[in-house]
């Protein structure tokens, strides 16, 4: 390509593309890059034409020199193998070049057409958008036979391309003009619609910005039309509203569909109930068709919530006391049942009536009867959680179904038992009402959901009958529907009896068992409770401890082990046989977290004895750590502040996670007595110690391995890096004035361990 060519290229590929740049229209531009080509080409024997493909066939778009009769002939021609060069480029996709049009095959149906119109060559390039599809061709006659040389292929490579550009941008403003006005015309729809509709209809922006406000009713807006628009709803909402409102925003414009939004909310008309319509709008405004919006239809239904409220008040709650009846009962009973068929979980149904209200109700009259029964009810809450079911049935009679989840048969028995203990408890009070005393008690009966075959009548009936039998007993007892279970309620509501009464009379003790360092020196020990019963003989802690959780006397008994374990290291203090760096384990249940209490029984016990808080450890295991993982971490990292040691028990018996002990703030890890006991002098014999030991040096823990019971276990253990021993070999549990002994002594059962 000489100079000359080059710059004519140049200024007409210029032209025209500032022809497409200003709008002009597709026909007009096609046709000036037709005449550009022909003009370069400079030869009087050159024809161009630009066809567009729609669907199969190709449509005359430009073709200024062509004949107008010719033009017509192949208007419309369909695209295949043999349809010519247009229409066999635009189906292949390859550049077809034919120099004979009176030789090639090709032409053989259109050959007589085209040198009718003195054509003899065709060669013709597929115009393809930037997609890569083919959109149309592109095609130079000339009225010889003639081979194009290079030149000529490069001026059609990128007249073609300009061909395409025109095409494409011609559609695009096609698909403006279109959306633009079916913007226009959904819009006034729109405005038609809501100015009618009871709603308020909102267009937001991703940001938030209140853009339009459609209807009628303003009192359902926060403020007025003029005071949103323009405004975010963080601006206009409160915050907690305004975060909701965002997400429900944010989830429309990228969700397909609508989106379903309850929600109350302040306006001018007063306090109302919104249900809102959010959907995605496309290319709302017509200087910004690409910035989303929102429509957010809200509809009031204030009116229709509190007919729903009434509704469902009249048909599943009692009128008087505002507790669930009959019906709502059984569909929370027949829930339990499901669970019960399900995953095998197990609940319990509690059957109350009671004793002497009828004698109270018939000599005062009703009145002072229902004030009676709405004070009955509010003695119950004051026992039960929040998840638990209080219902009454009618009259006097009341169902209590607990929330009893993740429980194992025995474990629901004994704790439905201490519920009803705590209610029998509960109604030994008199009721004050208008300055009048007056006593009723109650009779409880029970019945196990343990089978998903009952039904909720058959529970109920169950703990009916079972209410019965408590009445011929005498009234304001308990009576279980299974017999054996009975036996089982009697046996514990004796021991918390029991445990009561031992309180009161000083009946438990504190022994310690003493923990030694490698070299038999003391370093601290293990409190651990003793019952001292007068008709039992000494009960171990595993007979009382689950009864002493479950009735609430864990504080008594925690408070009382901890000022005994205080009065020991005030005496070791006053003896000065106090070694440094002592301890005394105390053991914690998760009772005591769940209950916020253990931090200032410690704090107060430890004052009022002098005791510093670092000669305390608390001793947890792996269960605390699954029941409330962050609540009781960020108790135990409080006692620690305080001063106090930590120490984990069992570990590696229970839920093993490494991640307990990141999140646990631990001093001490204890290796269990199954492991210890499991240590031989063969090959893997200690590896779960080993394990263990790693993993507390790692973490920057002490050890201390627990239920050491053998010479072998001892000698094992002293080639371990560990800091203590505790167990039957070096020292069975003491009480206090022995175990104080055994500290003054020091250095004589020193030599006895070694």
């Amino acid at each position: 390509m000489n100079a000359i060519s080059y710059a004519a290229l140049l200024e007409a590929q210029q032209s025209v593309i500032e022809k497409i740049a200003l709008g002009n229209d597709l026909p007009s531009c096609l046709d000036f890059i037709c005449r550009r080509i022909e003009s370069i080409i400079d030869s009087p024997l050159v024809r161009s034409s630009i066809m567009i493909l729609h669907g199969d066939t190709l449509s005359h778009a430009a073709a200024p020199s062509l004949p107008d009769s010719y033009c017509s002939a192949v208007d419309g021609l369909s695209i295949g193998p043999g349809m010519g060069s247009c229409g066999t480029a635009a189906y292949t996709g390859d550049q077809i070049i034919v120099s004979d049009i009176a030789q090639d095959p090709l032409w053989k149906d259109f050959r007589d057409l085209a040198m009718g119109h003195g054509l003899h060559a065709c060669w013709s390039t597929p115009i393809r958008a930037s997609d890569d599809t083919v959109i149309g061709s592109f095609g130079i006659y000339y009225l010889t036979p003639k081979l194009p040389d290079p030149f000529h292929l490069e001026l059609i490579d990128r007249f073609s391309r300009l061909s395409s550009l025109a095409i494409e941008t011609d559609r695009a403003r096609q698909r403006e003009a279109q959306l633009s006005h079916r913007l226009a015309q959904a819009k006034g729809k729109l405005e038609a619609f809501i100015e009618v509709m009871p709603d308020i209809a909102l267009i937001i922006d991703e940001a938030g910005v209140c853009v339009d406000i459609y209807g009628a009713d303003t009192h359902l807006l926060v403020k007025s039309p003029s005071e949103m628009k323009g405004h975010t709803m963080q601006s206009l909402l409160p915050a907690e509203h305004a975060e909701c409102f965002m997400k429900v925003v944010k989830t429309a414009l990228s969700s397909p569909g609508v989106q379903l939004h309850e929600y109350t909310l302040t306006v001018q008309g007063g306090l109302r109930v919104f249900e809102a319509r959010v959907v995605r709008l496309e290319g709302y405004l017509e200087e910004k068709p690409e910035a989303p919006h929102v429509l957010w239809l809200a509809r009031d239904i204030t009116a229709r919530k509190r007919a729903d409220e009434q509704i469902e008040q009249l048909a599943f709650y009692d009128p008087l006391t505002s507790l669930p009846n009959r019906r709502l009962l059984k569909d929370r009973l027949q829930s339990a049942l499901d669970r019960a068929g399900r995953h095998h979980e197990y609940s319990a149904l509690l059957f109350l009536d009671l004793d002497g209200f009828k004698r109270i109700n018939d000599a005062l009259g009703h009145a002072v009867g229902d004030q009676l029964l709405c004070a009955v009810v509010t003695r119950l809450k004051s026992l039960l959680r929040e998840a638990d079911t209080l219902s009454r049935l009618g009259g006097d009679e009341f169902i209590i179904l607990p929330d009893l989840s993740d429980r194992d048969a025995g474990e629901v028995a004994d704790e439905v038992a201490s519920l009803a203990s705590k209610i029998l408890r509960a109604f030994d009070e008199t009721f004050q009402l208008e300055g009048n005393m007056y006593h009723i008690g109650v009779s409880i009966g029970i019945s196990l959901i343990d089978d998903a075959h009952r039904t909720a009548d058959r529970i109920i009936q169950h703990a009916d009958t079972a209410m019965y039998q408590a009445k011929k007993l005498g009234g304001s007892c308990m009576v279980f529907f299974e017999p054996e279970l009975q036996t089982a309620a009697d046996e514990r509501i004796q021991l918390e009896r029991e445990l009561g009464s031992g309180i009161a009379n000083g009946q438990f003790q504190a022994y310690f068992q003493p923990q030694f360092n490698l070299t038999g020196s003391h370093i601290g020990a293990e409190a651990l409770i003793r019952w001292q019963h007068p008709t039992r003989g000494l009960v171990l802690p595993d007979e009382f401890i689950p009864f002493a959780v479950q009735s609430d006397f864990i504080h008594k008994l925690h408070t009382l082990m901890l000022k005994q374990v205080c009065e020991v290291l005030v005496q070791l203090e006053r003896l000065h046989v106090l070694p440094a760096g002592f301890t005394i384990a105390v053991n914690i249940c998760p009772r005591q977290f769940r209950d916020h209490r253990l931090q200032d029984e410690l704090a107060k016990t430890l004052e009022i004895y002098g005791v510093p808080p670092a000669q305390i450890k608390l001793e947890i295991t792996e269960s605390l750590m699954v029941d409330a993982l962050q609540d009781a971490a960020d108790q135990l990292s409080r006692l620690r502040a305080m001063g106090c040691k930590v120490s984990l028990d069992d570990f590696g018996t229970g839920y093993s996670s490494l991640s307990y002990l990141q999140h646990f703030p631990l001093d001490e890890l204890k290796i269990d007595k199954s492991f210890v006991h499991a240590m031989h002098g063969g090959v893997g014999g200690t590896a779960i110690v080993d394990a263990v030991i790693a993993l507390a040096n790692q973490f920057g823990f002490s050890v201390i391995a627990e239920g050491v019971e053998s010479v072998e276990q001892v000698q094992l253990l002293n080639q371990k890096p560990i800091n203590g021993l505790q167990g039957f070999q070096t020292c069975r549990p003491l009480p206090a004035d022995a175990f104080i002994a055994t500290v003054v002594k020091g250095n004589e059962h020193k030599a006895t361990l070694l």
